[in-house]
């Protein structure tokens, strides 16, 4: 049976990773996969839930051309728990030059716990957003990234 856990790990209280990740659990929802969103900001709790997924997607925002420490922080705290689960990223930057930044994250999590990485990630800028909305076009990747992941494991 298939479950997936979303990491947010923005701390930012008006972070557009977390309505990534929001938008992904609402897609998820709506095919009747189980799935839990941990939301960095208000999650003590991280072990249960990652042991508990077969898949795993970050939502994470880029600083400075890599992933945010939050994000490194939970793989340092709970790789074990990452062993060998389907792992998609849903990333979130100021500007298009640090498409690559993820890379390092996704090689650490292959190489380190050999988890299974979905090629197909999303990244968005503030142009993919209609204010606080996402545009058309994110959410049509979202769903791609989403349909991707949960095809790679059947």
């Amino acid at each position: 049976m298939i479950h997936v856990t979303l990491v947010a790990t923005s701390l930012d209280s008006s972070s557009k990773s977390q309505r990534l990740a929001r938008h992904a659990a609402d897609l998820l929802a709506e095919h009747s996969v189980s799935h839990t969103l941990l939301d960095l900001r208000d999650s003590p709790e991280l072990s249960g839930p990652l042991y508990q997924a077969t898949h795993i997607i970050f939502a994470v925002p880029i600083y400075n051309f890599d992933v945010n420490a939050a994000a490194k922080q939970v793989i340092e705290d709970h790789g074990g728990a990452l062993e060998g689960k389907t792992v998609g990223f849903l990333c979130q930057a100021g500007g298009q030059r640090s498409y690559m930044s993820v890379l390092n994250f996704a090689n650490d999590l292959m190489l380190d716990f050999r988890c299974w990485i979905v090629p197909r990630f999303v990244y968005a800028t503030g142009n993919d957003f209609d204010g606080d909305a996402l545009g058309e076009s994110i959410q049509h990747r979202v769903a791609e990234l989403v349909d991707t992941l949960l095809k790679g494991n059947q």
